[in-house]
């Protein structure tokens, strides 16, 4: 059985900042495809089953700067959609709604068509790309390229736990995290593992 390999994109401007990074598809900063770049030694010589991508372009260049080949879009890997707090830090948002938490909120529908998403939400496209990893793991190790806030909710359903203990697992810019098992049971390897 393989492990689950996850990538958080590169830094980006709203990254660095703090403001909700959904729809918006910012380059990465200079920072961040050095981030990117320095992935490639921690992933290089390794044989992966399936690699997927979010199809934002943060994510899709991080793949490319890391060396990664052969990479699918995956719509499923997008990030949260934070509908109206798109752009938004959490301390601009607590101003108004001081007890406002993405963990148990979630984010508000937006303008424009922009979509709010729940805990739940997020947790069930999590749930659908795990479930389509599922069997590519048995051929060996599997790598998403995706970001914080929904990696952090595919990490908490990996393990069992329900989407909002997402919460639990702060991830950095550029890393390299790593899912395995242990006596039959998924288990965190690695976290935020740079080069």
């Amino acid at each position: 059985m393989g492990d689950l390999l996850l990538v958080r994109h590169g830094e980006t401007e709203w990254s660095r900042s703090g403001q909700h990074t959904s729809f918006t598809d910012l380059p990465l900063t200079p920072n961040g495809e050095d981030q990117a770049k320095s992935l490639a030694p921690l992933l290089a010589g390794r044989p992966f089953a399936l690699v997927l991508t979010s199809p934002l372009g943060r994510a899709v260049r991080t793949a490319e700067l890391a060396g990664l080949t052969g990479t699918v879009r995956d719509a499923d890997l997008h990030e949260w959609y934070y509908g109206a707090y798109e752009g938004v830090t959490s301390e601009e948002i607590h101003r108004t709604h001081p007890d406002w938490d993405l963990w148990t909120d979630g984010g508000p529908p937006g303008p424009d068509g922009k979509p709010g998403e729940s805990p739940e939400e997020v947790g069930e496209r999590a749930d659908r790309v795990l479930s389509r990893v599922a069997g590519a793991l048995p051929e060996g190790d599997v790598l998403l390229v995706a970001h914080g806030h929904f990696l952090r909710v595919l990490t908490a359903r990996r393990l069992g736990l329900p989407p909002s203990e997402g919460r639990l697992f702060r991830l950095e810019t550029g890393t390299v995290c790593r899912l395995s098992t242990e006596h039959g049971r998924p288990v965190i390897a690695e976290w935020n593992t740079r080069a």
